[in-house]
């Protein structure tokens, strides 16, 4: 199935469970959301009252909605129709500018206009896409001279195409203990799977995975450099908001890679 295939058959199963993911979400986002990918996002971006910025690949719109309150100027934009009719039925909908546009299309990101934002954001999107390039390349032109490119993503080593969670007992300095991880199998080269995604979700849909190297040469080649790199993962008194095979119980392996890059 070539990429064009696959990007059809996600928005597919993306507008039938939009409504699933809207209600995950609801107005301010998931736990997993608030605790880790918004915080980082926000440390990144470093945002100014007034600025233009494209959210890519804005699901339900909760990261929008936050950068609206903040006072930005938000286009928001996703490629499932259900997901942005969704998104305009929750807050802030008069001022964000709510667009169905497909973010491996790059004419049609470019048609917001070039050099025409201060950032562009893109928040756990990426491992949904199955070929950035179009979205770095068009985020070159579409920010202005001094904008900045600020993308989550599940965590390439570490939470990329379902990883195994396990659970051991073990004996440290006397004491026995119970400690919680992910085994990781591959990291290279690993093909496109389907996964659950969040627990109880409808539909599996697609993840791309792509080893760091991979993904940073897509950007560099885009002609972007990298500012600065967070690894945000969840605090000790997070442990108990989560069942005992989750990220909330792994305080060292971060779950999230977020990004900040500026064109040279």
């Amino acid at each position: 199935m070539d990429t064009s295939q696959l990007n059809e058959e996600g928005r597919e199963l993306w507008n039938r469970k939009a409504r699933f993911w809207d209600e995950l979400h609801g107005d301010e986002g998931n736990l997993f959301h608030r605790r880790l990918v918004e915080p980082s996002v926000l440390q990144l971006l470093a945002l100014q009252d007034g600025e233009r910025v494209l959210d890519a690949g804005c699901g339900n719109g909760a990261l929008a909605r936050r950068l609206a309150g903040m006072g930005a100027k938000i286009t928001a934009v996703d490629f499932s129709e259900e997901m942005i009719r969704l998104a305009n039925g929750r807050g802030f909908a008069s001022e964000i500018d709510y667009r169905i546009v497909d973010a491996t299309d790059k004419d049609a990101l470019l048609s917001l206009g070039t050099a025409h934002f201060d950032a562009v954001v893109c928040s756990m999107t990426l491992m949904d896409i199955p070929i950035v390039a179009p979205l770095f390349e068009a985020a070159s032109e579409l920010l202005r001279s001094e904008g900045r490119f600020v993308f989550a993503t599940m965590h390439p080593a570490f939470n990329s195409n379902n990883p195994v969670f396990f659970q051991e007992k073990a004996d440290r300095d006397g004491v026995v203990t119970t400690v919680t991880g992910v085994k990781i199998h591959a990291y290279l080269d690993l093909p496109p799977v389907k996964g659950s995604g969040a627990p109880d979700e409808p539909t599996p849909h697609y993840y791309y995975h792509r080893p760091l190297s991979a993904l940073l040469q897509v950007a560099f080649e885009a002609g972007f450099v990298l500012d600065e790199l967070l690894e945000p993962a969840f605090s000790p008194e997070d442990a108990e908001l989560g069942p005992d095979l989750s990220w909330t119980k792994i305080r060292q392996i971060p779950p999230v890679l977020t990004a900040r890059l500026r064109l040279t």
